[in-house]
């Protein structure tokens, strides 16, 4: 059965629904294409960026500005950066590492480090201070790495 409508030419109530239809789905599509255009937007499958523009891949060394002082980071444990997104943890004596901070698993942020472990509140997930690799799911997949430096008594991100 056709729709008909009293008015020659004029359009069917199908036709008018269809079209608004269209047009928000065209200001949705719109909208949404612009949300991801940011330069240097973190990724929780991507590493830390430093304090470095380029994520310390070359010079800049200037630029980086200090995380912590080495005796900040007790050994066997580490401290975790909210703002950076990263952990830093000291293993043995001497012996500086950093991981990102957003749990493999569902990408929350890690909380702590204790008994050895950088530990997600959201799900129980741990990581091992000395290689970010899983210690206690439901997280498979380990923290991945971020670069530091330590200059004297100092720790950067490189």
């Amino acid at each position: 059965m056709a729709e008909t409508t009293g008015i020659a030419g004029a359009p069917t109530r199908r036709a008018v629904v269809a079209g608004v239809g269209a047009a928000g789905l065209a200001a949705a599509l719109a909208a949404c294409g612009d949300s991801n255009d940011s330069a240097g937007a973190y990724s929780p499958a991507a590493p830390p960026q430093g304090g470095t523009a380029d994520g310390g891949q070359g010079g800049g060394d200037g630029a980086a500005q200090a995380l912590a002082k080495t005796t900040d980071i007790p050994v066997g444990g580490g401290t975790v950066f909210a703002d950076k997104k990263v952990v830093v943890c000291q293993p043995t004596a001497g012996q500086f590492k950093a991981f990102s901070a957003i749990c493999t698993h569902q990408g929350c942020a890690v909380k702590d480090v204790v008994d050895g472990t950088i530990n997600c509140p959201c799900h129980g997930s741990k990581f091992n201070v000395a290689d970010g690799s899983v210690a206690a799911g439901p997280a498979t997949q380990p923290l991945p790495a971020a670069n530091v430096k330590v200059q004297g008594d100092s720790i950067t991100l490189a």
